[in-house]
C-alpha cells in the first residue's frame, strides 16, 4: 500500500429518491414562470434543475477519509494522534448522540439519512473538541482505519 492511499475513503451521497427534488424544482420554476412567457417557462425550468441538482450534489458530497496518519472529515483534519477510542453507534444509539445526548462542542459530520455512525474521542488536551459524531454507513470498517 502507498503511504498516501486512503485506508478508508468515503463519500456521504444523497438517497436516490433525492434526486427527484431538482425536477419538482424545475416543475416549480416553470409554473411561476409560465404567464410570462414560454421561453421564460424554459429559462426557469432549465435554472431551477440545475440549482437544485446543485444542492442535492454539493449536500452529498461529503467525505471521510482515513489518509496520510489524518483523519479527514468534511473541512476537517484530524492527526489519529489526537484521537482515542471510537464507540460504533447503531441506528437508535446514533439517533441518540445527534440529539439529547449530543454535547454541543463536538465536531458533528451528519447526514440523517444514514443510520449508523462512529463516535471517536478526542484525547488532544488543547482541543476543547470532546468527541467526533460521524455518519458513516461503515462504521465498523472505519473504526479499524483508524486503529493504527
Amino acid at each position: 500500500m502507498q503511504p498516501s492511499a486512503p485506508r478508508y475513503d468515503e463519500r456521504l451521497t444523497v438517497p436516490r429518491s433525492w434526486w427527484a427534488l431538482p425536477a419538482l424544482a424545475g416543475f416549480s420554476g416553470a409554473l411561476v414562470a409560465t404567464p410570462i412567457g414560454p421561453a421564460w417557462m424554459i429559462g426557469a425550468l432549465v435554472l431551477s434543475v440545475v440549482l437544485a441538482a446543485v444542492l442535492v450534489s454539493s449536500y452529498g458530497s461529503a467525505r471521510i477519509r482515513v489518509v496520510a496518519d489524518s483523519l479527514v472529515a468534511g473541512d476537517a483534519r484530524i492527526p489519529l494522534t489526537a484521537l482515542g477510542d471510537a464507540e460504533v453507534l447503531e441506528p437508535e444509539e446514533a439517533r441518540a448522540w445527534r440529539s439529547y445526548k449530543a454535547d454541543p462542542r463536538a465536531f458533528m459530520l451528519l447526514r440523517s439519512y444514514v443510520p449508523t455512525a462512529l463516535r471517536v474521542k478526542v484525547t488532544d488536551p488543547a482541543d476543547p473538541t470532546p468527541y467526533l459524531y460521524l455518519s458513516t454507513r461503515d462504521p465498523k470498517a472505519l473504526a479499524a482505519a483508524l486503529t493504527p
